[in-house]
């Protein structure tokens, strides 16, 4: 089981942020699962900021639930920039928040190519009404679960500082 104890501090802290700014998020999650929404969600009153997540493991997922188009996918692979943020921009379309962050990598142990190897991780953040931030993470070969672990942590970054 993964250890989320450590992302708590910061979580609330972007809670916290994002109810003084009167702001609502939406995460659309590939490789980390649901795990950035779970993080957010361990924190009591969390849903007056949280507004849905979307796990979008599969390619299908992502182009039925976040509108990523498929031919995105098979040009640049789903491991990619423009991936992430379609994700990103997909689940802003798809609900009623002001920030989306989304993020697409590659946890291992296996799948890894040359040219995505393990620990390659793709986030965006989409903000209603402006630009989508885009941040490329190589984790190198750590587990499964730092990983993941580290992704989240990076995504609570990229949203807290998308924030006024």
């Amino acid at each position: 089981m993964t250890d989320l104890a450590p992302l708590l501090a910061p979580a609330a802290a972007l809670l916290d942020q994002c109810r003084r700014a009167g702001l609502r998020v939406v995460t659309a999650e590939s490789c980390t699962g649901g795990l950035i929404a779970a993080v957010l969600t361990e924190i009591p009153g969390s849903s007056d900021v949280v507004e849905r997540g979307f796990v979008t493991y599969s390619n299908a997922a992502k182009s039925e639930c976040l509108g990523v188009d498929p031919a995105v996918i098979a040009r640049d692979g789903a491991v990619s920039e423009a991936v992430a943020r379609l994700m990103a921009e997909g689940g802003l379309a798809h609900a009623h928040a002001d920030r989306a962050v989304a993020v697409t990598g590659v946890a291992g142990p296996g799948g890894g190519t040359a040219a995505k190897p393990v620990g390659l991780v793709h986030l965006a953040v989409a903000v209603r009404g402006g630009a989508t931030i885009h941040r490329e993470i190589r984790l190198g070969p750590q587990t499964r679960s730092q990983i993941r672990l580290a992704t989240v942590a990076t995504a609570l970054e990229m949203l807290s500082a998308s924030l006024p």
